[in-house]
């Protein structure tokens, strides 16, 4: 342990320093509880990049690589290729039409909101939009694909070379942040798979197909980066834009974005080593936590004469620690070939768009184009700008849901300052938000609650404390806290005494 946190030295930016060597009696290594001391990150990027000196030893550093391959879940009332609805934990097999279940004769018929939300992400990512792409199948055999084969885009997928910049905080200081920027390779539409249930009690597995053709947009991200906090800040990016552009709700929990970390490490110089792949992380924490472990254990295995084999592999939150699942040193022929029930998939944009052509059989690029929204990182901008707040204030407020439109709400019927109301929204609302696990949505106290709140302490006729214990309520009852609100009101009208108002409402509070 102690030299897997000496390998944690800081500098991500390029170069990992090599551990120091172990004595002679080094434990074989193992999956641990947990592979660093409690409250130390794995890993520490180095935001301002740059290359971290070697040890004292005077051996050669490490350079971690991280890529990332991200599946979304479209936003879809229906599956990619049939009219099968979509729903989070519906009933097993009760969403499943005959051409998800593969049987024999059924085609696929293209869903145009696929299309349309893929596109629509390809523009947010920069990417270039293929006018023609085509649909291939990758052939595996799982209990949970009917069919044998996946519809995907091998070849010619939908966009290409796009990048996303996002925001990295140096030495973990939100006031401090740089921006980063990762190459999209590619966004191609594929359908997802069934699931499989384990049922270990009477060894048996179960098939549930709900899953089984659902969109799917398959982000392909450039190894571009080399830690955890990089890896999940770039997904953290991506799916506030997902979620901006309602292309998905990229909600973890429910399996909507699911990514997989493809992790080496090489000296300066070196080509690329060999890289193992982490599968079907979901969530952004994790995510983080299995990109810090893999590099150390890749380099603790490099360090003591090892080799790293090409396998994939899974990601143990329990343990903290990767574990093994197959070996990729066999490559499997998935033997593609072009998907023979459907046509090239044919877009375009206003000049290439036919004048004979029905506009509402045909997905014009630029229409799209004209119609995407603001994205995260624009919105942050007009934050600072309209308002004054800090950038890093911006940040929380849009990587909350709902906040930011709470924050612009509260200062809309407030006369307290923008710099002052978003105090109270981060460090008293928030923070009681977080403790008792409510999202902005669930919160007791409404926009306008607040804003009454915040009006009555900036004319002074409540005190900051009494302030603050109305927010700390417990009962979480919004009609306590109307009434409470509502009976100083009452009793000031810009006429009672300041000082009596505070002891009423203070008397109020303790009862």
């Amino acid at each position: 342990m102690a030299a897997m946190a000496a390998m944690a030295a800081r500098g991500c930016g390029g170069v990992w320093r090599r551990a120091r060597q172990r004595g002679a009696g080094r434990p074989a290594p193992g999956p641990e509880p947990g592979p660093f001391p409690r409250g130390q990150r794995a890993v520490a990027c180095n935001a301002k990049g740059g290359a971290v000196p070697a040890g004292k030893s005077g051996l050669a550093p490490w350079i971690p690589v991280v890529g990332l391959e991200i599946h979304a879940q479209i936003s879809s009332n229906s599956k990619l290729f049939s009219g099968s609805q979509v729903q989070f934990a519906a009933p097993p097999n009760s969403l499943v039409s005959f051409f998800d279940a593969s049987l024999p004769g059924t085609l696929p018929v293209l869903n145009r909101r696929c299309v349309e939300a893929a596109v629509m992400t390809g523009l947010a990512l920069n990417c270039s939009i293929n006018k023609k792409s085509l649909f291939d199948r990758k052939h595996y055999f799982y209990a949970d694909l009917p069919a044998g084969y996946q519809i995907t885009q091998q070849r010619v997928p939908i966009a290409v070379n796009g990048s996303l910049s996002y925001s990295l905080c140096i030495d973990n200081k939100m006031s401090q942040m740089v921006t980063k920027t990762v190459r999209i390779k590619q966004i191609q539409l594929e359908q997802d798979s069934g699931k499989s249930l384990h049922d270990d009690t009477r060894s048996q597995t179960l098939v549930d197909l709900n899953r089984a053709g659902v969109g799917l947009m398959e982000v392909v991200m450039e190894p571009d980066m080399c830690c955890g906090e990089e890896a999940a800040a770039a997904v953290r990016e991506l799916q506030l834009i997902l979620q901006t552009l309602g292309s998905s709700q990229a909600v973890m929990a429910e399996g909507q974005l699911r990514v997989d970390a493809n992790v080496s490490v090489h000296h300066p110089g070196e080509p690329y080593g060999v890289r193992t792949e982490v599968k079907n992380i979901n969530s952004i924490r994790f995510l983080a936590k299995a990109v810090d472990y893999e590099i150390q254990r890749q380099i603790e295995e490099l360090e003591n004469g090892g080799t790293i084999l090409n396998e994939t592999r899974a990601f143990d939150s329990k343990l903290g620690c990767t574990v093994p699942m197959r070996d990729k040193e066999g490559k499997q022929d998935y033997r593609f070939m072009p998907e023979p029930n459907l046509p090239p998939l044919i877009l375009y944009d206003a000049k290439s768009l036919p004048a004979n052509m029905n506009h509402q059989q045909v997905i014009n690029i630029d229409w799209i184009h004209e119609r995407l929204p603001d994205l995260p990182s624009v919105k942050r901008e007009k934050l600072v700008e309209q308002y004054g707040i800090l950038p890093e204030h911006s940040f929380t407020l849009l990587n909350e849901d709902g906040l930011a439109e709470f924050f612009e709400s509260v200062v809309k019927q407030t006369q307290m300052k923008p710099k002052k109301v978003i105090g109270w929204i981060l460090n008293d609302l928030l923070s009681y938000l977080k403790q008792h696990s409510l999202t902005v949505k669930e919160s007791p106290v409404s926009s306008s609650l607040l804003a009454d709140l915040l009006n009555l302490l900036e004319k002074k006729e409540i005190s900051s404390t009494a302030a603050k214990r109305v927010m700390a309520i417990k009962t979480g009852n919004r009609k306590v806290l109307n009434k409470l609100i509502g009976l100083v009101q009452r009793k000031t009208q810009g006429r009672s005494n300041p000082v009596l108002v505070k002891q009423l409402l203070e008397k109020k509070l303790s009862e």
